[in-house]
């Protein structure tokens, strides 16, 4: 009990408080978050997931069996939420938004402050997080899209726009730099490092932001079976798939405590711009963000043990 006390403390209070800043100063001053959005897409995010990836040595068949990994534990979670959605006879689109709030999962915003805390900033740990986060984005916008409603013309133009944003070549030559052994000029260097260390602080703060946006007016049971599902089902059907994989250690820890994380505010983004019942992503979004700290830290104390 002391232990996990102590993970709250430590790990999920820090995080907590920041998320609150953004809430309190976006609700006082209406933010823009469009612009806040871009400067993580464009900015913050591709400049950490560089340095991060540069500074890490990279075995490339691990990295490969932990997106084996990830596909495996997006596919079970795709089954287990279509057949949940089933038996509490979902429309269609409410099914959908149903199985994207637990395949989707907030990887970067949340998932980096708490793997950086956890982990006291461990390069391999955060390096497995930044390929949890490659996995996620690159989901978001194919099977995300995809799966709702839109124009065919639309969904393509939308998947290919993945490969315009800066994250992508940030992986890309991130991996080449760390493959190839590649020295950065120092200037250079430096000026990614002082990128990579304002992640935490401004992505918590952004995330705080987007949930002040949020808006909901009720509280469905299916949400509340949504956010069951993803917070306690998600590390529970990960746990055998590491136990299968024969793995242990930090790289068990960082998929099982990815396992537990929030559903990703982006589910709500992409159910505005497709669907007219983006109110009910919300909801899960805003569930599973505020009960999320109770289940991460359990999940946290549980890694621990039994991976540490």
């Amino acid at each position: 009990m002391t232990e996990f006390l102590y993970i709250v403390y430590e790990v999920i209070l820090p995080i907590l408080i920041i998320v609150v800043l953004g809430y309190i100063v976006q609700l006082k001053y209406n933010l823009d978050l469009s612009t806040l959005s871009r400067l993580t897409i464009f900015y913050i995010l591709p400049g950490f997931i560089f340095m991060t990836l540069y500074r890490t040595a990279i075995d490339l068949g691990q990295f490969l069996s932990i997106f084996g990994i990830l596909i495996i534990y997006a596919g079970v979670s795709f089954l287990i939420a279509q057949v949940i959605g089933h038996f509490m006879g979902l429309s269609r689109d409410r099914q959908t938004l149903f199985t994207n709030s637990n395949i989707f999962y907030n990887a970067g915003n949340y998932g980096v402050p708490v793997n950086d805390l956890v982990f006291r900033s461990d390069p391999f740990a955060m390096m497995t997080q930044v390929m949890i986060i490659i996995f996620q984005n690159i989901f978001v916008f194919t099977y995300g899209i995809v799966s709702l409603s839109a124009k065919d013309t639309s969904k393509l133009k939308a998947m290919l726009g993945y490969f315009k944003m800066p994250i992508f070549y940030a992986v890309l030559l991130g991996l080449l730099a760390s493959i190839f052994n590649v020295n950065l000029p120092s200037p250079i260097e430096s000026s990614f490092e002082y990128i990579r260390q304002s992640m935490v602080a401004i992505v918590l703060f952004i995330l705080g932001a987007q949930i002040a946006q949020i808006k909901f007016t009720r509280l469905s049971k299916s949400a509340f079976v949504a956010t069951l599902t993803r917070l306690i089902v998600g590390p529970v059907m990960m746990f055998p798939i590491i136990l299968i994989f024969g793995l242990d250690g930090i790289v068990a820890q960082v998929l099982l405590i990815a396992a537990a994380l929030p559903s990703a505010v982006n589910s709500v983004i992409i159910a505005q711009q497709y669907t007219d019942d983006s109110s009910y992503a919300a909801e899960i979004v805003m569930m599973t963000t505020l009960l999320s700290p109770i289940t991460v830290s359990a999940t946290i104390f549980i890694a621990n043990i039994y991976f540490g």
